[in-house]
């Protein structure tokens, strides 16, 4: 990046780097880990959008996205290269002590955020497979600044890690035992937005928090986790991100018997039945219109096939959702506290209110008010089960743990 960047001893007044790198998008965040506690709000963040694609953007929080040039063979290191421009122009005499990594997937042998070498990027790799939207390219962004600047630590935090608690049975597989004795079994994702949840939600609702939860992460992916005692106990994605929920371009949870009939009838080739999978089907495979559920809901009132469809889409996402729910607040034998966040979570108060309607078996009551407010409670007050909203800081998570690996390092 800069010969600004380097690997002395203390983290003083420094800076931390988070980059959460996806098939077409990176998002960026610039904490000053020099303050304690750390700040919950970046100094600096944005993302770039549409790498890969025909109008690439590159914007700041605060500013308008704005069109960037990643021509060139290889558009996701070009995109890195502009962020990094951003970060150098921003260390003003300190230094980048750490850069943090949204890895998705840290499979049966990584837990907790690591330092990442050599072996342990080589180990990464093997992962790819089963989360190929996010894996390559944050393994991509990790190997980049490794052949760059070996001595400028990077920290991989694992959407895996939080659900390192679920038990055994949560865990498992109906397959044939040496599926399990292989690593096929469920892991679970979204781990650093529901570990944020574990630290905000106590702040927020107290006690309550520490009784049975579940959290509704809603974006363009989708799960649940139920925690109790602030640890994951149960969650709707598995071994994959492709489990539970029907999200915005992905299937969720589907009868493995469609998967053969695809191929040996159907004729479709791997490739095209994961296209169809993780890119062509959910919200937008339904509707036909698109992922987003606020420009779906547009359309319910139009007639014939475009209206039927987006009215079916939607009916079908909430159904799944608050079917999941039931099954966790079985699990957890009761439920105490529902919190929404995440994209669609924090911001679509139709789905929202949808959800609580078909809940309301559970004694849900929703303050109509409040949750067209975005309140942070939305709940009435004889509501046996409280309602929240609390938005999600991930990247706030992989500073906080990229420092904490840090510091133990130079301990």
């Amino acid at each position: 990046m800069s010969s600004k960047i380097d690997d002395r001893d203390a983290i003083g007044g420094d800076l931390v780097l988070v980059l959460n790198c996806g098939s077409s998008s990176i998002k960026f965040a610039l904490f000053d880990a020099g303050m304690d506690p750390l700040p919950r709000k970046p100094a600096w963040n944005g993302k770039v959008q549409g790498i890969g694609g025909p109008s690439p953007t590159y914007g700041e929080t605060g500013i308008d996205p704005a069109p960037v040039d990643l021509a060139g063979e290889h558009p996701h290191l070009a995109a890195l290269q502009r962020i990094r421009e951003g970060v150098v122009t921003r260390l003003d005499g300190r230094r980048l002590a750490a850069v943090a990594h949204r890895v998705v997937h840290g499979g049966s042998r990584y837990f907790e955020p690591v330092r990442v070498d050599a072996g342990v990027l080589q180990d990464l790799e093997g992962y790819i497979p089963l989360a190929p939207l996010h894996q390559p390219f944050a393994l991509e962004a990790i190997d980049i600044l490794l052949r760059e600047n070996p001595e400028l630590p990077q920290v991989a935090c694992f959407d895996t890690g939080f659900h390192h608690t679920l038990p055994d049975v949560e865990k498992l597989l109906p397959l044939p035992w040496d599926a399990w004795q292989r690593g096929l079994r469920r892991y679970g994702f979204h781990g650093l937005s529901y570990e944020y949840m574990a630290t905000a939600l106590p702040e927020r609702h107290g006690e309550l928090a520490k009784g049975r939860v579940v959290v509704a992460h809603l974006g363009s992916g989708a799960s649940l986790c139920a925690m109790q005692g602030l640890q994951s106990v149960a969650t709707t994605m598995g071994f994959s991100a492709l489990d539970g929920l029907m999200m915005g371009t992905r299937t969720g949870a589907l009868d493995p018997g469609a998967l053969l009939y695809l191929m040996e009838i159907e004729k479709l080739s791997l490739e095209e039945v994961a296209q169809t999978l993780y890119h062509r089907s959910g919200l937008l495979g339904v509707s036909g219109i698109s992922s987003e559920p606020r420009v779906i809901v547009r359309h319910e009132g139009d007639e014939g096939e475009p209206g039927e469809r987006a009215r079916l889409a939607l009916a079908l996402y909430v159904r799944r959702i608050v079917r999941e729910i039931g099954a966790m607040a079985a699990v957890l034998g009761g439920l105490d506290l529902l919190v929404f966040t995440a994209g669609v979570g924090e911001h679509n108060a139709f789905v929202r209110e949808r959800i609580c309607r078909d809940l309301a078996f559970l004694g849900i009551a929703l303050d109509q008010g409040a949750n067209r407010a975005h309140a942070p409670i939305i709940s009435t007050g004889d509501s046996r089960v409280r309602i929240g909203v609390e938005p999600t800081n991930e990247e706030w998570i992989a500073a906080r743990d990229a420092i904490a690996v840090v510091r133990g390092q130079a301990a």
